[in-house]
């Protein structure tokens, strides 16, 4: 999740039970089970949809700099409604700014979500695993209260409701699907990392998930993907959408359960192992930049500091863009302009000893052009925002790649890609 045009890191969520919230809905609790609405019956999914084949591609808005987040538009309700959601792998819970009333709420794109009465209960497995233990209280035991909380000071309390969600499929077949939804009545946002949004689109690995939600009603496989355009825009996507004889694979971490986690891996800093290893990495679109733990970073920044000595580009303290920009003789318009000065970065990926897949970050995924016409860092030290030992790959350091996340073969890939092109038919691949 991202929330504004400064360093951003928005992925790690913690959950806490709330119990606070039954006010704003009165005593209109009903429970429903996850189902298209009536007149497109579940038995006929089975003509309509091989989920091994079945895909939902959606376009992509936004950019790294100056913008600062990628987002989606999804049309939810009844009647459906478009909302701009921010895309976030980094979390569960997808969510919308909600009129419940709301008691703190941000500027919003479209007027706010008028919630439905078709509560999600307390103990439903749905609700469970947005709960921060499994003994947790249901003090109203026909709704489910949550308390999303991200890396970035934000937080999002509110109800589990089921609502519908307009998808059309790359075989041509629109649905109307009933899934879970936070209907989010109390937002706390800081300043500095504000922008206007209607919700977050959580694509992790729990329960609450929208891609589990949609694989547990057979409409896809357990696997989602986005390609982000380095020019802008670029496309998500949901079941078989990609060519795996064209991705890089490295298995999904079984020591983190909750995000989409590798490792591990050592740094490599142009084209040579620099001994920086066992390193985890965290590919979340929920964070603009990247970063490193304080070890690969110190490496990073000597590396860098070595490399540009005696080239004609110097420190600029003055921009606060990023913490780490230089100037040169006149303002840069591109990365071009100043690719010759940088080489790649790289993680690679080891699996018993043996290296199994190298993600290599060339300049044009690790730097920006800031708006004073200097080059920036887009890799940032991890320790000093409270990540410690935890390496993230943001949006930054994703661009012009397909990543694609396996969660049924535990798997996560990627590829070279032109993201500026969302594919529209099901006999694509990417």
């Amino acid at each position: 999740m991202k929330m504004g045009k400064v360093v951003m890191v928005l992925a790690l969520m913690v959950l806490f039970n709330l119990s606070s919230c039954s006010a704003w809905f009165g005593n209109k609790h009903k429970s429903g089970r996850n189902s298209i609405l009536p007149g497109e019956a579940t038995s006929s999914w089975p003509r309509l949809f091989n989920p091994s084949g079945s895909s939902v591609v959606f376009p992509l808005h936004g950019n790294v700099y100056p913008v600062g987040f990628y987002n989606v538009t999804l049309n939810i309700g009844q009647p459906p409604r478009p909302y701009f959601l921010d895309v976030d792998t980094g979390s569960d819970l997808t969510w919308l700014q909600c009129d419940a009333p709301c008691t703190h709420c941000s500027e919003t794109p479209h007027p706010l979500y008028k919630p439905s009465n078709d509560f999600v209960p307390c103990k439903d497995p749905l609700c469970a695993s947005l709960q921060p233990t499994e003994d947790y209280n249901c003090e109203h035991p026909d709704q489910c209260d949550y308390e999303v909380s991200y890396a970035d000071q934000y937080s999002t309390f509110g109800v589990l409701l089921n609502d519908v969600y307009l998808l059309n499929f790359t075989n041509g077949v629109q649905l109307k699907v009933r899934m879970g939804l936070g209907c989010g009545y109390d937002q706390v946002f800081s300043p500095s990392s504000y922008h206007p949004l209607d919700g977050i689109l959580g694509l992790g690995r729990g329960k609450a998930s929208l891609i589990s939600q949609l694989n547990s009603q057979g409409l896809v496989r357990n696997v989602i993907g986005h390609c982000l355009s380095s020019q802008g825009g670029g496309y998500i996507f949901f079941g078989n959408v990609y060519d795996s004889a064209r991705v890089s694979w490295t298995p999904i971490s079984s020591i983190d359960s909750k995000h989409y986690a590798a490792g591990p891996a050592e740094l490599v800093l142009g084209g040579r192992k620099t001994g920086v290893g066992s390193l985890s990495a965290v590919f979340d679109t929920g964070s603009s930049y990247t970063y490193f733990n304080s070890h690969a970073y110190q490496a990073l920044d000597a590396w860098l500091k070595k490399e540009l000595s005696g080239k004609p580009i110097k420190a600029a303290p003055d921009d606060q863009t990023l913490p780490l920009c230089w100037h040169g003789k006149r303002p840069f318009k591109s990365i071009r302009d100043v690719r010759r000065y940088f080489k790649p970065v790289a993680l690679s990926f080891t699996n018993g000893g043996r290296v199994k897949a190298q993600f290599e970050i060339p300049p044009e995924a690790y730097l920006i052009i800031s708006n004073l016409g200097n080059v920036c860092l887009g890799i940032l030290n991890g320790s000093e925002v409270g990540l410690e030992e935890l390496n993230l790959i943001g949006d930054i350091s994703m661009q012009d790649k397909v990543m694609v996340f396996e969660n049924e073969k535990q798997l996560i890939g990627w590829g070279a890609a032109d993201c500026s092109r969302v594919p529209k038919s099901r006999d694509f691949s990417i």
